[in-house]
């Protein structure tokens, strides 16, 4: 008997001899622990038994079996496979993404400190008295619940678009109610950890235990249990969680609420696989012939425009509970401002004047700086010169705080030099502004202010996270500076005045979705303004005060963006027209990587012509002391998605047979962001 299993390396599967000892006990969804080469052990799970022994290959046995019943179920494998080939990964880093890391040791330390664990640790249920009644939806909401149940009749997703501040998480609360009431499970997927911080006491109000909570800042043990819990007769009915939640067992699945739909966070950047968790959480919906809503108040092009089609329902709340004013945007042309030496740091006249009223009023104020760190980067005032990383073509970005640079790419970490290497010069300016030099510079222009930072350096761990939010929220701090952290849907009730101090870093982004995203994000954290029948005043700060992308986010002329730039999208061949595949290719020697990169080109374009684009070198073409080639795929949206699978898998394999290319690396980002 033989076991074909998947491990949680860039592999489908390896086949492993069963002893007949555990033939009873080796079975489909089951863990089991294998060795590999020479010293190597993994916990890998079994995807089918058989009798077919493979030919020319030392065939090894298990070691062990770690379960008594299956871990993984039919659909989880069903999901899975979507997973490996739609995003062109192989099915072993599905699996490594899809189990919890407790659930996969891979030295027999790990291995025994699971075991102890897993026996320690029973899924058990016990709900808790749930302390708050649902309240009656006020007209509006309620116009808006029976118009998605309406849409649910005959479309499987359905868009919510509201406007910030709308009451669209009171409308999830019914929904997710009915849902439990009729014996289904719920999914709700939130882009960002800070958000389940504030979200998850005012839903446990309501569904008490029946709700869990899983996302990557929890403890190895902490999402071990909620996986058991979930595959266990007495699962949670409602998880809360960001985009690792949709690989969790599921058994009743009736219900996918996607909050924030347009966030980037939802995209599964490094490593593999490079999956879009919107995207994904609508298929794992669909096999369970579930249903699935995706709220916010600045949709993705993609999906307004499957909305705009009838292809998904469409719902909108235009107007703010209570009737709440949707804050005043306020643009002031800093160009000008610094042109007249007006401008005091980062801070123009005019924001400074508000800043200081909404002070002298007790009220808080966000300021959105979409940069971390004190500055881009440090230069020798004589000569010019940057320090930059070793491994990554980036300059290093300068922390003052603790005296060092640090590559945000790669994570090296040096400390700042005490002259030029090149010229021997002491004295260094920094160039640019990051989290870390705008609050220092409140210290200066607004005494007596205490400030918080939420960035990638202050909320590294969960309890930073709900320390920064909580000491916010109760008023401990005047002034909140972050990075795109602070524009994610968090609610604070006595925040009046929002600073956005810089809106033109992501205008000027070589990227066909820059207006997309300035207008998503600039509109977003707007919206943080004025949430608790308090006036909100947005500070807009940019270099391009007539551009028509700063003329519609004052407006909040989502239709008239929207519209423009699908034209443009349209007469280019940008999603959502086509698909987009990026292949990229990495090696350690640059010029043999050139070679190869021309090489892969003209394969692909043999088969798929001038949908190819490329090769070229990315924006950074360094990382991990790897160079980097990417090559641009546009793929019709009626193309059959599996030939194209089969050509690029056959080309790849094509590339990595031959001998030069020995430790080439080429791998795919699909529907990339």
């Amino acid at each position: 008997m033989f076991a074909d299993i998947t491990l949680p390396i860039p592999f489908d599967s390896f086949t492993y001899l069963v002893p007949p000892a555990m033939e009873a006990r080796v079975m489909r969804g089951c863990r089991v622990v294998v060795p590999l080469g020479k010293n190597k052990i993994y916990t890998g799970v079994v995807l089918n038994t058989h009798n077919h022994a493979p030919q020319g290959v030392e065939v090894k046995a298990i070691m062990k079996v770690l379960d008594e019943r299956p871990v993984v179920n039919e659909q989880q494998f069903k999901f899975w496979q979507w997973i490996a080939n739609y995003y062109l990964c192989p099915l072993g880093d599905v699996m490594k993404a899809g189990l919890p890391g407790a659930m996969k040791p891979t030295d027999e330390r790990a291995l025994k400190e699971s075991t102890r664990k897993r026996k320690g640790s029973k899924a058990t249920c016990h709900l808790s008295t749930v302390n708050c009644q649902l309240s009656i939806l006020n007209p509006v909401q309620q116009t808006a619940f029976n118009e998605i149940e309406t849409s649910f009749l005959d479309k499987n997703v359905t868009l919510l678009h509201g406007v910030t501040s709308s009451g669209k998480t009171e409308i999830y609360i019914h929904l997710i109610d009915k849902c439990l009431q009729q014996g289904k499970q719920v999914l709700y997927l939130l882009p960002e950890i800070a958000l389940t911080t504030q979200i998850t006491e005012r839903l446990r109000c309501y569904f008490g235990d029946k709700m869990g909570v899983y996302h990557s800042k929890f403890t190895d043990a902490q999402r071990l249990e909620v996986y058991q819990r979930q595959a266990s007769d007495q699962p949670y009915q409602l998880i809360l969680g960001v985009r690792s939640s949709i690989f969790l067992p599921f058994q009743q699945l009736g219900l996918v609420i996607v909050d924030e739909e347009h966030e980037q966070s939802y995209k599964q950047q490094e490593p593999a696989p490079r999956y879009h968790a919107r995207n994904a959480a609508i298929m794992l919906a669909q096999m369970f012939k579930a249903k699935t809503l995706l709220g916010t108040a600045t949709p993705s092009f993609e999906v307004y425009h499957w909305a705009h089609k009838n292809l998904y329902g469409y719902v909108q709340l235009t107007q703010r509970y209570r009737n709440m004013q949707l804050p005043t945007i306020e643009v002031v042309d800093t160009k000008e401002a610094k042109r007249k030496r007006l401008m005091k740091g980062v801070f123009s006249p005019r924001l400074i004047e508000v800043m200081k009223t909404a002070l002298e009023r007790k009220e808080q104020i966000i300021l959105f700086q979409n940069r971390r760190g004190f500055s881009s980067f440090i230069e020798c005032k004589t000569c010019g010169w940057v320090p930059r990383c070793p491994h990554c073509d980036v300059t290093l970005t300068l922390h003052k705080k603790t005296s060092t640079m640090t590559c945000h790419y790669c994570g090296y970490t040096t400390r700042i030099p005490e002259q030029c290497p090149a010229c021997e010069e002491k004295k260094f300016v920094d160039v640019g502004t990051g989290t870390e030099k705008v609050e220092e510079q409140i210290a200066q222009f607004f005494e007596g202010a205490t400030t918080l930072r939420m960035d990638l350096d202050t909320a590294t761990t969960r309890t930073q996270f709900e320390r920064i939010i909580s000491d916010f929220s109760a008023h401990k701090a005047d002034i909140l500076v972050g990075t795109q952290m602070v524009t994610k849907g968090l609610d604070f009730d006595h925040v009046s005045v929002v600073g956005i101090l810089d809106a033109d870093t992501m205008l000027n982004l070589p990227d066909f979705r820059s207006y997309e995203r300035t207008f998503q994000t600039l509109s977003q954290v707007a919206g943080r303004a004025g949430r608790n029948n308090t006036a909100g005043h947005v500070i807009l700060q940019t270099r391009s005060a007539d551009s028509d992308i700063i003329r519609q986010i004052t407006q909040n002329d989502y239709w008239q963006m929207f519209y423009t730039q699908m034209i443009e999208r349209q007469l280019f061949h940008y999603p959502p027209f086509v698909r987009l595949i990026y292949v990229y290719l990495r090696h350690k020697d640059d010029e043999l990587l050139e070679h190869l990169a021309d090489d892969m080109g003209t394969r692909l374009r043999a088969v798929f012509g001038d949908r190819v684009l490329g090769p070229d070198r990315p924006p950074v073409a360094r990382i991990h002391s790897l160079y980097i080639r990417k090559i641009m795929l546009k793929i019709e949206r009626r193309a059959n998605t599996d030939k194209v699978r089969q050509h690029l898998l056959s080309i790849q394999q094509q590339m990595l047979a031959m001998p030069i290319a020995k430790n080439l690396n080429i791998y795919y980002d699909v529907d990339p962001l």
